[in-house]
């Protein structure tokens, strides 16, 4: 990137001064529309309420809402002037959403209409402002607060910008404390990877409070200039293939989940209901992955340069689809601690089940690697890593080390050409009897594929391995349950999955049994199965059946 950035301030003077009158962002429905300059006036406006209300640098902000415009701009007005940023999902409880403000000790929250329920009154109370995100007015004010004194600073880029909560699949949530210099080094990395300019438009659809988005998603296109439009309906693969349509986007970000659900739904359903097609896959099958991924790229507004993919691993099937279509995907790898690149696949060169080299300018190894397999925990050392967990020291410590390097917790190999591929969490991976690593996600790939699963979490019962499994909402009628039909389609559909799994694993990766789930599985935000809620050993903790 021709302008090296060391703040998010550095991001925000330079491009609304160089883009001013570039239009920004705004939603496909047209609403909350506007331009650099727009949000130069609005961001510097709504900096000097709070400065009025007495919210100084450092002192931490909230947001909780869906991804929007606005979004942006509360953003700005809090990171560009030194406060703190505390980016909430939309997806939390309202314990989650309490229990985050007092630990944060957030004294403004900006909220939207739909998650205003989620704050209690005495937490409203405890607030010295609460805005309403749609359209900034004041949910509660606090006047005995408005003392026009609130003292901003230009950050430097060590201090922090925000602090991201989160609880990963595994554990309890963790303040990650980013740095301006994390989150500007990953527009570096992002330049590095992939080069946009002012006349391209992204179409946002991941929540914006998760790195993964904010980083590349929102600060990355409005570092260069270009434009951000958002959905203000809920993503449905209707209402996203019509956003895809109108917006035709050069680039978008997205989780496995959205790109599998479009593989299933509508590439293997078209392939099976036509003859022609068929008879392709069966003689012709080069031919047949051009004309269907000419047909996928048309869906997507028939501009598409990049379309990255992160969040968990990537369906091989569904990748090996995509490789073969020239459909252009990217693979990435890295979480919340890192703000959130590590590792990415070049545009144009993927390598199936590869997240690819290290992004530009991190160092990346294997720690206590396995000579049998050549699998070792990767660990990361850079200027994206995080400056620690908030308050809490010991945790800090467990995972960055005296040298720098953060431990990620997740088990990798490397090829002849410094090509990574994540093989799986350490926390998740069985030991089965012979001593040897199981990894569950791998499996649960394979039941994926079937088509009347929904999605799948294999854990170890009892020395066994165990699907838990949820079938598609056509699949069982639930009232019907005790009746003798009833019971024998399940029994023989579950025995169908055991059988057709047992196929297609390795001898140590058998599973014995099938639980289905009526209920869907609790996830995070990008759509990653919460996976310690269904490992207890507590039976009071099993999902219900």
């Amino acid at each position: 990137m021709r302008h090296k950035f060391s703040t998010l301030a550095d991001v925000y003077d330079y491009s609304t001064e160089k883009f001013a009158k570039r239009y920004a962002s705004g939603f496909i429905e047209g609403s909350q529309t506007y331009t650099y300059a727009q949000i130069k006036e609005k961001t510097d406006s709504l900096s000097g309420t709070l400065s009025s209300f007495g919210v100084n640098a450092e002192d931490k902000v909230a947001i909780l809402s869906e991804s929007m415009p606005n979004w942006t701009i509360a953003f700005f007005a809090t990171t560009a002037f030194g406060r703190i940023l505390v980016p909430m999902l939309p997806e939390l409880s309202p314990t989650e959403v309490e229990n985050i403000l007092e630990h944060s000790e957030s004294k403004v929250i900006f909220v939207s209409a739909k998650q205003k329920a989620k704050l209690s009154p005495e937490r409203i109370e405890k607030l010295r402002l609460v805005i309403c995100l749609d359209d900034f007015s004041f949910i509660k004010v606090d006047s005995k607060a408005y003392t026009c004194d609130g003292n901003v600073k230009n950050p430097n880029p060590m201090d922090i910008a925000a602090i991201l909560y989160t609880s990963g699949t595994t554990g309890n949530a963790k303040g990650v404390m980013l740095s301006h210099r994390n989150f500007c080094w990953n527009v570096l990395e992002a330049w590095h990877n992939f080069h946009i300019n002012r006349h391209m438009h992204f179409l946002s659809v991941l929540p914006m409070a998760h790195t993964y988005e904010m980083s590349i998603g929102m600060l990355y296109p409005f570092a260069g200039g270009a434009r951000v439009w958002y959905i203000q309906k809920l993503p449905t693969p209707t209402i996203l293939i019509d956003a895809m349509r109108k917006v035709r986007p050069h680039a978008m970000l997205t989780v496995p989940l959205i790109i599998e659900k479009v593989y299933r739904s509508s590439v293997v359903k078209t392939v099976a209901k036509s003859k022609f097609l068929t008879f392709l896959k069966e003689h012709f099958p080069g031919l047949l992955y051009r004309l269907v991924g000419m047909k996928l790229m048309k869906t997507f507004g028939g501009r598409l340069q990049f379309f990255g993919i992160g969040g968990s691993k990537l369906d091989p099937q569904v990748e090996n689809f995509l490789k073969k279509a020239h459909f252009p995907y990217v693979t990435g790898y890295g979480l919340t601690e890192t703000a959130p690149l590590i590792c990415g696949a070049k545009p144009g060169h993927p390598v199936l089940g590869s997240t690819g080299k290290p992004a530009y300018g991190i160092s990346v190894r294997l720690d206590n690697v396995n000579p049998a397999t050549g699998e070792g925990e990767l660990v990361a050392k850079g200027p994206n890593v995080m400056l620690g967990y908030y308050k809490d020291y010991e945790r800090t410590r467990s995972v960055l080390d005296e040298d720098g390097w953060f431990h990620t917790g997740d088990l990798a190999k490397v090829d002849k050409k410094g090509r990574y591929s994540i093989m799986g969490r350490l926390k998740t991976v069985i030991i089965g009897a012979s001593g040897e690593n199981i990894y569950p996600e791998e499996i649960e790939s394979v039941i994926n594929n079937i088509n009347e699963v929904s999605d799948s979490l294999v854990i170890e019962r009892d020395g066994h391995l165990v699907a838990l499994v949820q079938f598609n909402d056509n699949v069982f009628d639930w009232n019907l349950e005790g009746q003798d039909k009833f019971i024998e389609d399940m029994e023989a559909r579950t025995k169908a999955i055991v059988d057709f799994v047992n196929e297609n694993v390795s001898k140590f990766s058998k599973i014995k049994e099938v639980v289905v789930m009526k209920e869907p599985f609790k996830k995070t935000a990008t759509h990653k199965i919460k996976r310690y809620l269904y490992t207890k050993d507590d039976k009071k903790e099993e999902p219900k059946q």
